[in-house]
């Protein structure tokens, strides 16, 4: 089967190796979509610090079932599916929580163990989210959506509140579409004008820049520190802010106005137990992916095409179609 191996930052390698077995108490994904992150690009250029090479890449993943074990979901070979990249540990305090994305030992594929850069991928049962409704492309989005979702809930957006987004990426589209979701009326501040219709599509007020007006809550997916301390302006009395974007910076607060205003700070971060929810919500039109994805390629196209991904214009989301011939 092909495997396209990221070998060291900058180069990729395309191999052929065996089809993986598929252990007890795992599932054969014959993989269909690969999502590209930020996260990978930053892989690609070697600035990310958590990647160790050679790797295969890819955590947004979506494919078909060719084998798996017994099991009380109702999965069977054949079946459309969502694969979550979280293996958690399920022992350390946060997993007994139910808060797995926070497992003191978390592992991502694509990331610590090898992703779906490949034709199969044989992972833990617990991980495969099937939909007789969705298509490849939709199951592929359900990990960037993911962290949108988690962002949202960590806040406790209510109807009828008022939310600012400060910044229109992906991840911040999926908090725009979230936010919605939950009722509130939508604020995006993103300086690139494409970014910005690309939001209003969905129902959201639209500012080239911050205009001063409080929100009840303030969703920073910049990961720029001179932002994140900048929102806090932005939050109203009793209101909430949520860091989504994430910054290697030290970020200043402005204490006296913290608890002048009793604002409630949140770190959010990806999601890990909230696929079959949004698999819900995409099924029963809530949320809508129809615009996400702008550009694609195959996984043969990889070693040649990866690197000029990041400077297409208006590119919101690239998926790697994986096809028979990889097989």
């Amino acid at each position: 089967m092909r495997q396209i191996l990221l070998h060291e930052p900058g180069h990729f390698v395309d191999l052929q190796v065996p089809v993986p077995k598929c252990a007890p108490g795992q599932a054969l994904i014959r993989m269909r979509r690969v999502g590209i992150c930020g996260s990978d690009y930053h892989a690609f250029a070697g600035v990310h610090p958590a990647y160790t090479f050679p790797r295969v890449i890819g955590h947004e993943l979506a494919g078909e079932v060719v084998e798996i074990g017994e099991n009380d979901r109702g999965i069977r070979p054949g079946d459309r599916c969502a694969v979550e990249p979280y293996i958690a540990c399920k022992q350390c305090r946060p997993c007994r929580l139910k808060r797995y994305n926070c497992c003191e030992s978390l592992k991502l594929l694509g990331l610590h163990v090898d992703g779906g850069m490949q034709a199969y991928l044989s992972v833990p049962i617990e991980l495969v989210h099937k939909s007789e409704k969705l298509s490849l492309d939709q199951l592929a989005l359900i990990e960037t959506l993911g962290v949108g979702a988690n962002a949202v809930k960590r806040s406790g957006l209510e109807p009828g509140e008022e939310a600012l987004v400060i910044g229109a990426g992906p991840i911040g589209l999926s908090v725009v579409q979230f936010a919605l979701a939950a009722g509130a009326s939508v604020r995006v501040v993103e300086k690139v004008e494409w970014r910005r219709k690309f939001a209003e599509q969905f129902g959201a007020t639209t500012l080239a820049e911050r205009d001063g007006k409080l929100a009840d809550v303030v969703f920073d997916v910049t990961g720029v520190a001179a932002s994140m301390e900048q929102s806090l302006y932005g939050v109203a009395p009793a209101g909430r802010l949520v860091f989504v974007g994430i910054c290697k910076d030290k970020v200043a607060i402005d204490d006296p106005l913290l608890h002048k205003r009793e604002i409630t700070i949140y770190a959010s971060r990806n999601s890990s137990y909230q696929f079959p929810r949004i698999i819900g919500m995409i099924e029963s039109g809530r949320i809508d992916t129809a615009p996400w994805i702008t550009h694609r390629l195959t996984l043969a196209d990889v070693p040649r095409e990866f690197a000029a991904l990041r400077g297409c214009s208006n590119l919101i989301k690239a998926v790697i179609e994986v096809q028979d011939t990889d097989a």
